[in-house]
């Protein structure tokens, strides 16, 4: 049962119907406060994440390749232009800040280290514990976004569900393919992305979130063939 998935998306949609009745009442201040802090706290989590790293060359490979499949296939053009669909058909008045701010919310609750992982470890070991972590964290994150954004940020939960239960079924098949360092290796990718996705939510750099997300998909390939075949050769 993928009670930590339910919990999770669950906790976005609340957060997003909450916010986007109450977030009218909350000061700018307030919102631009609790957005730097919920940046910082992404940027906390991928710290935590990057510091597993075993590979630090695999890792950095998968980064620099996933960004530039990401960038072929136009990742972010292709989110921006759904994004804003949906935003054009639940808001009055939709700008590019709206958009910008849509995509980092769906590459934080969708495409996180944090997320991924869970999901991994819910199905395979049925510990939902970092799910739920992830939950209390994104029903408040959700409020802060929905407070702007309104109640597509709800939306975001249909994608978000998707993706994590996906992972739930397919970690049968997935995790007994894998190594603890090529584990560690896909957590600190994340972390990378992660800490890209605080950069852009406290508005210190746009970092191409959404175009490293096909990294994740290489990072234990790159990982296992630079343990198995290229380190045995330089050394």
């Amino acid at each position: 049962m993928p009670v930590g998935i339910i919990v999770n998306v669950l906790s976005v949609v609340t957060g997003g119907l909450i916010g986007s009745v109450v977030g009218n009442r909350l000061s700018e201040d307030l919102k631009s406060t609790m957005t730097l802090v919920f940046g910082l706290c992404s940027m906390g989590m991928g710290i935590a994440s990057i510091v597993v790293m075993k590979n630090m060359p695999a890792v950095v490979l998968a980064i620099i390749f996933g960004t530039l499949i990401g960038r072929a296939l136009k990742i972010t053009v292709s989110i921006q232009k759904l994004t804003g669909y949906v935003l054009g058909k639940l808001m009055k008045n939709q700008d590019q800040g709206a958009n910008d701010l849509m995509l980092t919310a769906v590459v934080l609750f969708c495409a996180s280290g944090t997320g991924i992982c869970g999901s991994l470890e819910s199905g395979m070991t049925g510990d939902h514990s970092l799910l739920l972590v992830k939950a209390v964290l994104d029903l408040f994150t959700a409020m802060i976004f929905a407070s702007k954004l309104g109640k597509a940020t709800a939306m975001i939960s249909i994608p978000q569900f998707i993706i994590m239960i996906s992972l739930f079924l397919l970690s049968r098949l997935i995790v007994p393919l894998t190594t603890g360092v090529m584990i560690d290796d896909f957590k600190a990718c994340a972390g990378l992305i992660l800490l890209g996705t605080g950069f852009r939510m406290v508005d210190l750099k746009p970092f191409p979130t959404a175009d490293m997300i096909p990294a994740l998909v290489l990072v234990m390939p790159i990982s296992y063939a630079w343990v198995t075949w290229l380190l045995p050769l330089i050394g």
